[in-house]
């Protein structure tokens, strides 16, 4: 039955489906793909689930906030209602929105007129834009003018909604609600409520179902900044970002962190991160993040360690160091803005509950806005919150969307993306899949040296190799950071050094080699002298003990009242035991004004291991978005399949399949195999029944046709001897 026989009556839903064009189909399932995942039978299966709350609520989310107005007046208009009355209701532009909503099926056509189907209208709720239920009688607007004192401020504190109220002074006599109740105006619902119906609601708001429409976004505002001040800024970005997961993962390769008891990264460490960093701990947080989801870092028992991709990704030039952080960024689903929210105190970098489903969808809608910006237009965050709110006024999670959109906002620009808040060039090529950025160009090239200074500092004119970073760094601290970093030698630092195992010779060579300005006076004297002091002392593990040659320097540690709560007792002239633990006996020695060194259960000095690594690969975080959109032939092959069980949904309905002989059924194969043309065939199973089903026959041996079974779209074999019947379908 076609749409023009049936114009007359009232639709289906799935029969409206049924007689939409391929090519309708198609644009339902790419706006709706959830709709082909799995492939439904037939149309009757699709309609169901078109209809289904969770396949409606995906598909209301997805509109904007004039596509939603006009889907709410459709569930106000009288059924059939027609493109002219949706924009009475609302707007004249209301025709573009309502074919959208058409293609997503939420309205369905009927004759010349539109219908919305039930479950939808359930979905929603009976009160659409604060309208209340539509009355069975009709009421006269001209009494309005008759109406007794506080009958009109009643109706206006209605209008508008909610559209019910519960009055105690209905019932009383000549009062204003009384005559409301008599004349139509109000509606009872209850002995203690009564409600505004939806036609006078209707009238009072001058037939307009909303008090504005928002045809159109809003206006993003904001201010141009010069090109130069934009890749500048972004540039230094991107040299930061960089430099600030390297610095970070190198940390924690020496200082791993523990997993908390909940998981994730516990609050000390991230401090401690943002320390080292020299960053506030939202920012720490959010190199962490990064590291994570790039799976530079990864949890390894009841650590949190980096990689051996780590090693890899260091090795790369900086172009592909940065798309891959930027890459990681723009898809996951995770959150670093949540951690450290005083809404969500629990939650952890590197744990478990950051992911957001919406996340990916509204950063990528907010890196589409400023593409579509003007050239160095740097908008405003509220402006940015409005659009992105007019885009999704609906999306499970808004509470946090407009957070979102300021974390996208604040994040792009720590990665560099944007520079002074408008959209760099790096930023825009790397949005737009460009092969090259430009990157290793603009970036200054790593230096190979050092300038050592007469006070005890080392001044790297620019951005170090990672080997020479890496050995510098654990013998000397970072002092200030900028366009050259300057690195401070100290005590603590050179005995940092010499934990890690390097002798004193081998930092003076590393330093004389590095440098360009020799090595002054006193930081020979340094080095010197921490070497020949470090390891005099030696701390084991047997709760624990301290090894001395020299009787002078066990004279002194006895003597020292600082070290009185260590329980120091002599045991042999050259060793002593503590009540403390080793790394306590450590500590307190050098907090003291000693140079102690570890010592292992052989004798022999213990140096921390250069680096440390992950034994487990790294999982990557789940990324959790909405689905995506089906390609071409993915959408051809699932109408195929649809409209091949819908004509197997009628035959099976009217039980025209033939039976065929057994030559008649080979025969038919035989003509039909690798066509690609379905036959429908009546099939005994093993209880004697006989089933239909629609194949594609792709080979035939002895007694067994090879098919595509349409109804698994897998392969199987069928035995000639079971099939009744066979028939083009």
């Amino acid at each position: 039955m076609s749409l023009a026989e049936v114009a007359g009556s009232s639709l289906s839903f799935a029969d409206e489906l049924r007689a939409r064009s391929d090519q309708n189909l198609e644009e339902l399932f790419r706006l709706r793909p959830d709709l082909i995942s799995p492939v439904p039978a037939d149309m009757a299966s699709l309609a169901a689930r078109a209809t289904s709350a969770p396949s409606l609520l995906r598909a209301i989310e997805s509109l904007n906030q004039w596509q939603y107005q006009v889907l709410i007046a459709a569930l106000v208009a009288n059924e059939p209602f027609s493109s002219d009355e949706i924009g009475e209701l609302t707007d004249p532009s209301a025709s573009f929105a309502l074919n959208h909503l058409y293609s997503l099926a939420l309205i369905y056509k009927d004759g010349a007129g539109f219908r919305v189907p039930r479950s939808l209208r359930e979905l929603i709720g009976d009160q659409p834009a604060g309208l209340g239920p539509r009355s069975a009688t009709a009421f006269d607007a001209k009494l309005l003018k008759k109406a007794p004192q506080g009958a009109t401020e009643l109706l206006e504190r209605l209008t508008w909604g909610p559209p019910r109220g519960n009055l105690p002074d209905k019932r009383v006599k000549g009062g204003p609600v009384e005559w409301l109740l008599e004349n139509k105006f109000l509606i009872v619902i209850d002995s203690k409520t009564v409600a505004l119906p939806l036609e006078v609601g209707l009238y009072l708001r001058g037939g307009k179902v909303h008090r504005e429409c928002f045809p159109l976004p809003p206006r993003i505002d904001g201010k141009i900044t010069k090109p130069e001040a934009i890749e500048r800024a972004s540039l230094a970005s991107i040299a930061n970002i960089l430099r600030w997961v390297q610095e970070l993962l190198n940390f924690w390769s020496e200082e791993t962190p523990d997993v908390i008891q909940s998981g994730g990264l516990g609050v000390r460490d991230l401090r401690k991160a943002a320390e080292h960093l020299d960053v506030d701990e939202t920012c720490a947080a959010f190199v962490a993040e990064l590291a994570y989801i790039s799976g530079l870092v990864s949890i390894d028992g009841g650590s949190i360690l980096p990689t051996l991709a780590f090693d890899l990704w260091q090795n790369e030039s900086p172009e592909n160091r940065w798309r891959a952080l930027a890459e990681s960024w723009r898809t996951t689903s995770r959150v670093a803005g949540l951690v450290g929210r005083s809404e969500s105190r629990n939650l952890t970098a590197l744990g478990n509950e950051l992911d957001r489903a919406n996340a990916a969808m509204i950063r990528a809608h907010v890196l589409d806005l400023l593409t579509s910006s003007d050239s160095g237009f740097a908008p405003t965050i509220d402006s940015m919150k409005a659009a992105i709110h007019w885009r999704y006024p609906h999306k499970r999670g808004i509470s946090i969307t407009p957070e979102l959109v300021e974390w996208t906002l604040r994040e792009a620009e720590w990665l560099g993306i944007t520079g002074a808040g408008a959209l760099s060039d790096f930023g825009s090529r790397f949005i737009n899949a460009a092969e090259n950025l430009k990157i290793n160009s603009a970036l200054p090239k790593p230096v190979d040296h050092i300038l050592i200074q007469s006070d005890n500092t080392a001044i790297a004119p620019g951005p170090l190799t990672s080997d020479i970073a890496e050995h510098l760094s654990t013998f000397a601290d970072i002092e200030s950071r900028g366009g050259a970093t300057v690195y401070r030698f100290s005590e603590s630092s050179i005995r940092r050094g010499l934990d890690h195992g390097h002798s004193g010779d081998e930092i003076r060579a590393f330093l004389s080699k590095t440098s360009k300005t020799p090595i002054p006076q006193p930081l020979e004297y340094l080095i010197t002298d921490v070497a020949k002091k470090h390891g005099r002392l030696r701390v084991g593990n047997s709760h624990s003990y301290l090894r001395c040659e020299d009787p002078a320097l066990v004279a002194s540690l006895l003597g020292d009242k600082r070290l009185e709560p260590l329980g120091l007792r002599q045991i042999a002239p050259q060793v002593l035991i503590s009540d403390v633990e080793s790394a306590t006996l450590l500590e307190e020695l050098r907090f003291s004004g000693y140079f102690p060194a570890g010592e292992s259960s052989k004798g022999t000095l213990v140096s921390a291991p250069p680096r440390k690594r992950a034994k487990t690969k790294p999982r990557l975080p789940r990324i959790l978005h909405e689905t995506a959109t089906p390609s071409s032939a993915l959408i051809e092959a699932a109408l195929k399949v649809l409209r091949t069980g819908e004509r197997a949904s009628i035959r099976r309905s009217t039980k025209e399949l033939p039976r065929t002989s057994a030559e008649e059924t080979l025969e038919i194969l035989k003509e039909y195999v690798g066509k690609g043309v379905p036959l429908q065939i009546g099939y005994a199973d093993y209880n004697g029944a006989v089933v239909l089903k629609i194949i594609d026959p792709l080979s035939l041996s002895i007694g067994t046709v090879i098919v595509r079974d349409h109804e698994t779209n897998g392969i199987s074999a069928f035995k000639l001897a079971r099939i009744t019947g066979v028939a083009t379908a």
